[in-house]
């Protein structure tokens, strides 16, 4: 069991939803969290409740969608933070479109946010990793990553892309000293679109609450999990992992599982939801 207390942890999407929880527990037992957002505000509110239960937050804004400017950014983490022991690729954007609709501008911020940067960030940091035979990076995928999503296949994609690139380097790393994790939830129930938009998820499909999220973060952390697909409860999380691995001997079967779960529905809806929150900001 690894213990977290005393570790710096750089989280990057640390500023609201899932990843705000994350920095909260992390700091509650005992490590530093280092939190990048481009929410200056948020980054604040953050550290605000971190430092109400005596943990230390570290706030850095900073847009890593900017990947080529990322060397920059890793200079002024280590100099704010010192090394860094754990990252977590949290940071994540989704755009709802057909597929045909995105421009490349989408294209380029989903790949940048969700993928290009979280491969970026590992491989900055990863040298005073191998150096001290100690580190730990976590990534944050999702169910997606598994099957594609319909309406939703660049963040499908980026999550996919994230989960190979994971799996390539755990088993170039093996024996180094420095791990890797990658977690992949199914629709979250009360943070991101879900909540924001009051679209439901399929009703079959099962939902996690971001607590959830966290706790198996923490889990793969300490008890180094190379991979942790997480749905409502172990029943569901099982039927799932069952169904993703009969897809990879028929993808068809993957096809009709989401249509009968309502999928390419749900994801529809939230393409509409999301373009008209657009239109009125």
């Amino acid at each position: 069991m690894i213990a977290l207390a005393g570790k710096t942890v750089l989280l990057t999407g640390a500023s609201r939803g899932i990843g705000a929880s994350m920095a909260i527990a992390i700091a509650k037992e005992g490590a530093t969290v280092v939190g990048l957002s481009r929410s200056q505000q948020g980054l604040a509110q953050v550290q605000q409740q971190i430092e109400a239960v005596g943990g230390r937050m570290i706030a850095i804004p900073a847009d890593v969608s900017r990947v080529s400017e990322l060397s920059t950014l890793i200079k002024e983490v280590k100099s704010a933070a010192g090394p860094i022991d754990i990252l977590i690729n949290n940071a994540a954007i989704e755009i709802y479109r057909a597929f045909q609709n995105y421009s490349l501008d989408e294209i380029q911020r989903v790949l940048s946010t969700n993928l290009l940067a979280a491969i970026e960030l590992s491989r900055l940091l990863l040298p005073d990793m191998l150096a001290q035979q100690t580190g730990h990076i976590i990534n944050i995928a999702s169910l997606a990553a598994k099957k594609g999503h319909p309406y939703d296949s660049i963040y499908s994609a980026s999550k996919a892309g994230l989960l190979m690139w994971a799996d390539a380097i755990r088993q170039e790393l093996s024996g180094s000293g420095v791990t890797v994790s990658t977690v992949c939830p199914g629709y979250v129930k009360d943070q991101g679109l879900l909540s924001d938009t009051k679209v439901h998820a399929p009703r079959f499909a099962g939902v996690s609450m971001s607590k959830d999220v966290v706790a198996a973060v923490i889990k793969a952390i300490k008890t180094d999990r190379a991979e942790v697909v997480l749905n409502e409860n172990a029943y569901m999380t099982l039927l799932t992992q069952f169904l993703f691995a009969v897809e990879q001997f028929s993808p068809r079967f993957g096809d009709m599982v989401n249509r009968w779960l309502g999928v390419p529905q749900l994801n529809l809806k939230r393409a509409e939801v999301q373009s008209a929150m657009v239109q009125r900001s």
